[in-house]
């Protein structure tokens, strides 16, 4: 059990990283927290980047998780703007670029993700963005407006987010997606048919199974080559995916495999060193199975545990993973983790604009893609963590409760009361 004394530092500025230094504080531990971040702002929300306040409707203090002072008024010491360049895990101290040294007692890896990078030609043309912070979505927003010819290369969350903003400013985009179909990881296929109709009914080019060859233009990019010929373009944003920032777990000698990986209470193999967030594969017991996840949901759930640990009352991950996505005029919802060749059941008509589609594997639900459908995706993630096996023909059918089918062909009981 860890002493209510011990220093605590926390590699890493988000989400996680966030909620760990909140949740230790609440729980009353007294010991010494610093945070190294290697952004100058304090932990901020990501999800609104691609989408409010890309568009100018967030403003920036609105994304702060926490104001500068809450730290202060909690003794938390925020080193911002700095990167630690090692760790020297016999020691207990970490070594900051300039050789500044920070021991700890517990060390905590919240490093989050880092962006996977197109290798084409022409890749460094100025006008061709990412966006992972909020120095990248500034940049980006300069980019936006009536007329401009913006090119979106990834059909992913990030990817047909921007699309969307971008759209709605007056833009005239184009979407690449190198799949047969956008958002191929995460969605079934008709939910992903939907969201394609629903982009290219708002004036979105979706170009599917479409290679991006390079980039052109002379001071900046002005056009992408495909394997269907140019495309011209004011302005790209690229969306292919992250990739876990596990290099300092790496060089320390941590197991590392698309991720940190620790058990089910975020510990590394180092029982002094823990790790949370998008950069850590993470044994989730209600799914049975070590998982990396990019979600704040995922973020919030490890900086909890981590802090459980911490303050030695270990509480084990143990969350049905969630997401969201806002597109248009539509909340896409996700609950639960599906494979491409899980049975896809939907409820409801897509075509009045609210739906579900539920995915089984072997008989037993293992997600749910709710659109604009909240009653769907509550009941969806109370089916999945009662490991329900429901009769595809019910779930189908709208005349039936999603209460009445959480009983399980394996003997889990029905849970009682209303729908949310």
């Amino acid at each position: 059990m860890a002493a209510s004394g011990d220093s605590v530092l926390v590699v890493g500025g988000g989400q996680a990283a966030a909620q760990l230094v909140v949740s230790l504080r609440l729980g009353g531990h007294e010991g010494r927290i610093t945070l190294v971040g290697d952004e100058d702002e304090p932990p901020y929300q990501r999800p609104p980047l691609s989408k409010q306040y890309l568009a100018g409707e967030l403003g920036r203090e609105r994304l702060l998780l926490r104001k500068a002072a809450y730290y202060e008024s909690r003794d938390v010491e925020l080193r911002l703007g700095r990167r630690v360049l090692s760790i020297d895990r016999a020691g207990h101290c970490a070594v900051l670029d300039g050789g500044e040294q920070l021991g700890y007692d517990r060390l905590v890896l919240a490093t989050g993700s880092i962006l996977r990078r197109l290798d084409v030609p022409g890749a460094d043309l100025p006008g061709i963005h990412y966006l992972r912070s909020l120095a990248d979505a500034d940049r980006l927003q300069e980019e936006l407006g009536a007329g401009r010819r913006v090119v979106v290369v990834g059909g992913g969350y990030i990817g047909l987010e921007v699309a969307a903003t971008a759209a709605k400013a007056g833009a005239d985009v184009a979407v690449l997606e190198a799949e047969e179909r956008v958002m191929s990881r995460v969605l079934s296929a008709p939910l992903a048919e939907w969201l394609t109709d629903l982009h290219r009914q708002s004036g979105v080019h979706v170009r599917v199974g479409e290679q991006v060859r390079g980039f052109t233009g002379q001071e900046r990019v002005e056009a992408v080559e495909t394997g269907n010929g140019p495309l011209p373009a004011d302005a790209v944003l690229v969306g292919i995916g992250v990739l876990p920032a596990a290099d300092l777990a790496r060089e320390c000698g941590l197991g590392e495999n698309d991720g940190i990986l620790t058990d089910e209470y975020c510990r590394t193999e180092d029982e002094s060193v823990l790790a949370a967030g998008d950069c850590a594969r993470t044994i989730n017991t209600a799914l049975g199975a070590a998982v990396r996840l990019e979600s704040v949901q995922n973020a919030v759930d490890h900086g909890q545990v981590a802090a459980s640990v911490i303050l030695g009352d270990p509480r084990p991950y143990s969350s049905i993973p969630w997401f969201w996505s806002d597109q248009f005029h539509v909340k896409l919802q996700i609950a639960g983790l599906a494979r491409p060749e899980d049975e896809t059941v939907l409820r409801g008509d897509p075509s009045a604009g609210a739906f579900a589609a539920f995915r089984l594997r072997e008989g037993r639900l293992t997600a749910v893609e709710a659109v604009s459908s909240p009653r769907d995706f509550m009941m969806g993630k109370k089916l999945i963590a009662a490991r329900a096996a429901p009769d595809p023909a019910r779930l189908m059918d709208e005349s039936v409760a999603l209460t009445d089918l959480i009983q399980s062909r394996h003997g889990i009981p029905t849970l009682h009361g209303p729908d949310p």
